[in-house]
């Protein structure tokens, strides 16, 4: 009884605590991909990712690659990387995003796109990591509802340590909840 009583607890504790619970971050190897930051089951968030690590990804079990480089950037391989997601039979989407000079319409794009039936799990990746675990961050204010600081923790687990990119997540965020 006692068994089953701490098997129910712990159900309860991984699951019971519904979607307001943070998940845990861990930083698993991926070869091709920089800084990799995985929840447990909703997204990982990368840097820079050869089209290389594409199998590995999908291995992994994510539904979708959400790519927010540039096309301009260096290492950038958008046409290789859009190739060997083809070839993985993995969604691979493409919104370029500038942190130099956000557009608010890129975060749009972006949630649609996350929310959209099926392209969950998602690995969302950048150069860095910071783009990708800002847009994870507005994802997590405008639509989950966490209030800033608690978001601003997990981008941070993510990978986000640009302070400007922070503000403009938090305030798109803000004046965007669902």
């Amino acid at each position: 009884m006692l068994i089953k009583l701490a098997l129910v607890f712990v159900v309860a504790a991984a699951f019971g605590a519904g979607k307001a619970a943070a998940q845990q971050v861990t930083k698993p190897s991926v070869p091709g991909a920089m800084n990799f930051a995985k929840l447990e089951t909703t997204v990982a968030c990368g840097g820079a990712t050869t089209p290389e690590a594409v199998p590995e990804i999908k291995k992994m079990g994510f539904a979708s690659i959400i790519n927010l480089r540039v096309g301009t950037e260096q290492g950038a391989n958008i046409e290789e990387e859009a190739a060997a997601a083809k070839a993985a039979d993995i969604k691979y989407f493409h919104i370029p995003f500038n942190a130099a000079s956000p557009d608010p319409a890129v975060p749009e794009t972006f949630l649609k796109t996350l929310t959209t039936p099926g392209n969950e799990p998602a690995y969302i990746h950048c150069a860095s990591g910071n783009r990708a675990a800002a847009m994870w961050m507005i994802k997590r204010i405008a639509i989950d509802h966490w209030d800033a600081d608690r978001a601003g923790t997990e981008a941070a687990a993510l990978g986000l340590t640009n302070p400007t990119l922070k503000q403009f997540a938090v305030d798109y965020a803000q004046s965007h909840k669902r």
